[in-house]
């Protein structure tokens, strides 16, 4: 990769690290529910112009019906998901869950992709991490396991949606898209929204983080990440998934105290073990027009893919 390339992975890398933290900071003061609507808000406050300004929200026409499908799965889902999940588990737990999120893609994609060992002994490491995660961080805390529960059901929701991205939407112009599927969000949260507006005094860290939330995590982290894809190619690009749950528990560490151990270590590892074998390009044993395309991993995110 280029210095270009090697930048905006450090940037993805970093942005998409920051948002465990940052949910955690701003729900001190602010319900899950107004977190994900304002971090979307303003995602799409910004994401529409530049849409805009590039001539590509044409491509939307005649997509509401999937653009409202995609928004639901890959983001009012999952963003949901995740937040009220970390009320009860740490930002970091989140992050080193979130990332098993490639061995659930390939665990869906089962009826079109032949089972190799290699595959079949990733899905085992992958999911052997989640365990050793759940098991060793929330010691069978009952509200733990359900924000943990919460967080899992998040990367189904992201799966699934970078297979509908790739067979519904793989035309859109990827800033198209994102823009889409906020604003859409948005206006879908914004009536419940509405409901759990703060009844108290909200700190201004908490502000600052769901601002960071909205431009740094989403806005900015998907136009970057969108160009690493055109600067490195969507393989190179999808490696940022093994590299923001390290940045995640760093900042998780640093900044909130949360604990680190052996076990975390393991099952993390495990986790990053899993998804590289799981998603590995199978040897070509069968016909080209028998070939799956690959996923992509612009898809994530929302975060992914949107982040978190």
């Amino acid at each position: 990769m280029n210095r270009r390339a090697w930048f905006l992975f450090l940037t993805v890398s970093l942005l998409w690290g920051m948002p465990y933290l940052l949910i955690k900071v701003a729900i001190e003061d602010l319900s899950p529910l107004a977190v994900v609507f304002g971090r979307l808000a303003i995602a799409a406050l910004v994401l529409l112009p530049i849409a805009a300004a590039r001539g590509v929200l044409t491509a939307l026409r005649g997509r509401l019906l999937v653009i409202t499908t995609i928004s639901f799965v890959h983001i009012v889902g999952p963003f949901l998901l995740i937040t009220y999940g970390e009320v009860h588990i740490s930002s970091s737990l989140t992050a080193l869950l979130i990332a098993i999120e490639p061995a659930v893609v390939t665990l869906l994609l089962l009826r079109t992709e032949p089972l190799s060992l290699g595959r079949a002994a990733g899905l085992g490491l992958g999911f052997a991490g989640v365990a050793v995660l759940v098991g060793a961080d929330i010691s069978g805390d009952r509200l733990g396991l359900i924000g943990a529960g919460m967080v899992l059901l998040a990367t189904i929701g992201y799966a699934v949606a970078t297979i509908l991205v790739q067979r519904w939407a793989a035309d859109v112009p990827p800033v198209a898209l994102t823009a889409g599927t906020t604003t859409i969000s948005s206006l879908v949260l914004l009536p419940f929204a509405l409901f759990a507006l703060p009844v108290a005094p909200v700190r201004p860290v908490s502000w600052l983080a769901l601002a960071g939330l909205g431009v740094l995590c989403t806005a900015v982290a998907l136009l970057a990440f969108y160009g690493l894809i055109a600067e490195a190619g969507p393989s190179r690009a999808g490696l940022v998934t093994y590299v923001n749950p390290v940045v995640a528990v760093l900042l998780g560490v640093a900044l909130l105290g949360e604990p680190i151990g052996v076990a975390t270590v393991a099952g993390f590892a495990l986790i990053a073990s899993g998804c590289w074998l799981s998603t590995r390009p199978a040897r070509p044993s069968a016909p080209a027009g028998d070939e799956v395309p690959e996923t992509l991993p612009a898809t994530r995110d929302a975060a992914v893919t949107t982040p978190a």
